[in-house]
């Protein structure tokens, strides 16, 4: 008997992307999914000749090896996603959209494959991924108040706020499970009016953004700035929905965030410009466990040897 395997970031991108899917198609299926730092999903997944592999929001790149796997074994893949693929295999078993474009996410490329079918949730997934003027834009092809749209924005990004952490233990929900609450409600609007978890995403989120506050740089000029969060839940949570207020707020400065572990390392995100979307992932990418792409990208494991030469290289990078 085939299966279907729906592997999905722990986003808010991927997270909307596969609700747009699966309201357009309902269908029993295994979720593989986890926080969003975790995107070589594909090794998760045992797929044989049948089954049907629906990839979301994860890197390529960084799951070619089982990608390969899975067409070899003869499972049907289906891939959309906005992150550097690498090498996009040519099988007759896979069907991939692919467009690193920097006003673009996985939601969108979703929206688009259904002809806007279910476009408020893609509205959210662009939020969520902060992609403002893109989701704006879409927006606009609606009759969405502007009251609305503010509901969407709230909502794409308290559900990007959950997927943050190092592990599941420091999210208010698993991926999975707030996936199948928020797929069980009849639109965005009906979870943010009628769900309780709706109150406790935006608390949660309050609370936490509302201690990052008080953080000061640990360096800042007028192109750059480095935030350094502590060892602590809270600051795990915030690391990337930190990232993108500081780049909205200041759009023409690149931002790092860095974010202590427990083992004594360092998780960074990396949020290039607004106004020049270009080189996040070509700086992540020098350390072992950076990627992401041109705008948006972090380092799941900065050696706190190399701490400050990531800061110098940084500074450097952006710098001029």
């Amino acid at each position: 008997m085939s299966q279907c395997f729906d592997v999905f970031n722990g986003d808010a991108d991927g997270i909307c992307a596969l609700l747009q899917l699966r309201k357009a198609e309902p269908r029993p299926s295994k979720l593989v999914t986890g926080v969003k730092r975790d995107i070589s999903l594909l090794q998760n997944v045992d797929a044989k000749a049948g089954d049907k592999v629906v990839v979301l929001d994860i890197s390529m790149d960084k799951n070619a090896t089982d990608l390969q796997r899975l067409l070899d074994a003869g499972a049907e893949v289906l891939y959309v996603d906005h992150h550097f693929p690498g090498t996009i295999p040519q099988h007759p078993h896979l069907k991939a959209t692919i467009n690193e474009n920097a006003d673009t996410c996985t939601s969108v490329l979703v929206n688009g494959l259904l002809k806007g079918a279910y476009k408020e949730w893609a509205i959210t997934g662009a939020f969520g991924d902060n992609l403002k003027k893109t989701a704006r834009g879409l927006a606009a092809q609606t009759d969405l108040s502007d009251t609305q749209i503010d509901q969407l924005e709230a909502l794409g990004t308290y559900i990007n706020y959950n997927g943050y952490g190092p592990s599941l233990d420091d999210l208010h929900f698993t991926p999975a499970a707030l996936f199948e609450t928020l797929n069980q409600a009849d639109g965005p609007f009906d979870f943010i009016e009628n769900n309780p978890d709706f109150i406790k995403l935006e608390t949660g989120y309050r609370e936490d953004m509302a201690k990052a506050a008080s953080l000061e740089p640990l360096h800042a000029n007028t192109c750059t700035a480095v935030f350094m969060l502590p060892n602590e839940a809270w600051a795990r949570r915030v690391s990337g929905v930190y990232s993108n207020d500081l780049t909205v707020n200041n759009p023409d400065r690149a931002h790092a965030v860095i974010t202590a572990k427990a083992d004594g390392d360092y998780l960074v995100s990396v949020r290039a410009p607004l106004s020049n979307k270009t080189g996040a992932v070509d700086l992540c990418r020098q350390f072992p466990t950076g990627g992401g792409r041109a705008a948006a990208a972090g380092i799941n494991s900065l050696p706190a040897s190399q701490l400050q030469e990531f800061i110098d290289k940084f500074s450097h990078f952006y710098g001029h």
